[in-house]
């Protein structure tokens, strides 16, 4: 029996967000447009070189999630807060959008709520510098089965590999899902993070359901330079991949089936979430019936909006932008 038809498994992270230019970026040893993860001294020492700074909650899944709840779907999120200001600020803004945050926030642990500095230059690129804090706690305990067990859809973040318990979190997610008749989804993350579990991501391909990754994260995962070999590869693994391509047409690939999905060019003014809300558009198409290309195109819609503003989350109603696109 479905409860939710999506549910997210990820770090629970407020993002924390600023404009520079790439001479600070350089001064700071940021590496521009990539998400590098820091220890809590260096996250002091950036959060204090902030100017302007601007609070929302983030992390990848949970973006996702929250964009499919905006979008009118039943969605619950797994992630782990601390009970502190940060982390019921993250509870109830993910409750005042409709999705269920699972977990009640942590009396003591051993971390803070976590945090990630995102630093925007003027070309839209965010470079990401991400303390995991307390999120980096969550395990199987964390996972009820009578919510990842009774989703339609399950969608779970690659980053989560980085830790023991983490990776439990993910494997008993996805079991108790797929054991209830739903269909899991990964996000390959990043690069770096692919660098890192190469072989398990391997193994997920060919296990799960549905896998989202970029083209970088696709030549990572199969070591090459040729997009076309990756994806080839991918596709006669997995059940259903998916490939964005900053700007460049996206690839769907189920199957026999390989679909081709436009993008309309847009100046970012902060790119930060357009793959979430990428994911979030395409999950929506397939929680829906939707056709692979309506599904692609509504995930290009949905990144395209949430790139028009600071944030990594929906501001628009983008239903009603699927509905002036004549998709629903």
């Amino acid at each position: 029996m479905t409860k939710y038809q999506a549910v997210g498994v990820g770090n629970a992270i407020v993002d924390v967000i600023s404009q520079c230019d790439d001479k600070f970026l350089s001064r700071m040893g940021i590496d521009k447009g990539v998400m590098q993860l820091i220890d809590e001294e260096r996250g002091e020492f950036l959060y204090a070189a902030m100017e302007n700074r601007n609070q929302m909650p983030g992390g990848s899944v949970a973006n996702t999630i929250a964009g499919l709840g905006a979008l009118g779907l039943s969605t619950a999120f797994i992630g782990r807060v601390r009970d502190d200001e940060l982390g019921r600020y993250y509870a109830s803004s993910l409750t005042s959008v409709g999705t269920t945050f699972v977990n009640e926030p942590v009396p003591g642990g051993e971390g803070p709520t976590s945090r990630s500095m995102i630093f925007v230059s003027p070309d839209g690129e965010r470079s990401m510098n991400t303390y995991l804090g307390i999120s980096t706690d969550l395990g199987p305990d964390d996972v009820p089965d009578d919510v990842a067990g009774q989703a339609q859809l399950l969608f779970l973040e690659g980053y989560l590999y980085d830790k023991p318990q983490g990776k439990e979190a993910f494997l008993a997610a996805a079991r108790a899902c797929r054991a209830g008749g739903g269909r899991a989804a990964v996000s390959l993350s990043d690069p770096f993070c692919v660098d890192r579990h190469r072989d398990d991501f391997r193994q997920l391909v060919r296990e799960l359901d549905i896998v989202f990754g970029n083209e970088h994260e696709w030549k990572s995962l199969y070591e090459t330079e040729d997009l076309g070999a990756a994806l080839e590869q991918a596709a006669a693994e997995s059940g259903l991949i998916v490939c964005t391509r900053s700007g460049h047409d996206v690839v769907v690939v189920e199957g026999d089936q390989s679909v081709s999905v436009p993008v309309q060019e847009v100046v970012p003014v902060d790119a930060t979430g357009a793959g979430d809300q990428f994911a979030a558009g395409f999950l929506y198409g397939v929680a829906t019936g939707q056709t692979l290309a309506v599904s692609g195109r509504m995930g290009c819609i949905a990144a395209a909006e949430v790139i028009g503003h600071y944030g990594a989350r929906p501001e628009a109603d983008v239903a009603a932008l699927f509905r002036k696109a004549g998709l629903i």
